[in-house]
């Protein structure tokens, strides 16, 4: 899949498309990329064919919201990052978003499965990339929405460089990130390589459906993705 947009500076440019995430995971032969089996795939076929639109008081952000330098750098644990940990809870403030996780894999069809739509307030992380606050990128999807009306990602699109985002671990850890960017990417040109790779430093990456809603295919053409970098730990 060609690339529109560099690779991240934590990820030098000239590397290829990364075929193992952390703990040496390869990637199912068939795919090409994790953003092929995510982004493509799982969260099509839950929305609404006619999906609710955003709160009326929610103006409508940009389509793409650019970083910005942080006042204050990560700590240099926040740096060197976290052991493995499975994550717990999700706290976003400025969207009122707080949820449990479930874990997610590939399936048998080479497609990484989506959380149960039967939950709207519920996020998936892949469990077999990096866990959030370990170093590495770590994967969290969230439905914008289900048959039944706004899930938990639903505000996402809304999040701007500074945004927090706190992550409580089965550690007993909290793994506090900040935003960096939050992009909108069509399917059909996703930069797996960019949002996937396999960082040096503890990401974060959210992911839900946005842009155009195509009636005849029941999906959306686009997703939000936010990038975030973990910037500080402290307990629970």
């Amino acid at each position: 899949m060609a690339l529109s947009q560099p690779a991240p500076p934590d990820q030098p440019p000239s590397r290829p498309v990364p075929r193992v995430v952390s703990r040496a995971l390869v990637w199912p032969a068939a795919a090409v990329g994790l953003g092929a089996l995510l982004i493509h795939n799982s969260l099509a076929g839950s929305a609404d064919p006619t999906p609710p639109a955003p709160p009326a008081a929610v103006a409508p952000p940009a389509a793409v919201a650019s970083a910005k330098p942080q006042p204050n750098a990560p700590t240099r644990a926040a740096r060197k990052g976290l052991s493995r940990s499975k994550p717990k809870r999700i706290v976003i403030p400025q969207i009122a978003v707080n949820a449990p996780f479930t874990r997610l894999s590939v399936g048998a069809s080479g497609q990484l499965n989506a959380p149960p739509a039967k939950n709207p307030n519920l996020v998936g992380w892949y469990k077999d990339g990096a866990s959030p606050g370990e170093r590495g990128t770590s994967i969290v999807v969230g439905h914008v929405d289900t048959k039944t009306g706004p899930a938990v990602f639903v505000l996402l699109r809304t999040l701007r460089p500074g945004s927090k985002v706190d992550i409580t671990r089965a550690d007993g850890s909290v793994a506090d990130f900040t935003v960096d960017s939050v992009e909108t990417f069509s399917k059909a040109s996703f930069p797996d390589a960019r949002v996937y790779g396999n960082a040096r430093t503890p990401q974060l990456r959210l992911i839900t459906c946005g842009g155009n809603y195509n009636r005849r295919v029941h999906d959306y053409e686009s997703n939000v993705v936010v990038f975030a970098h973990l910037d500080s730990i402290r307990r629970s």
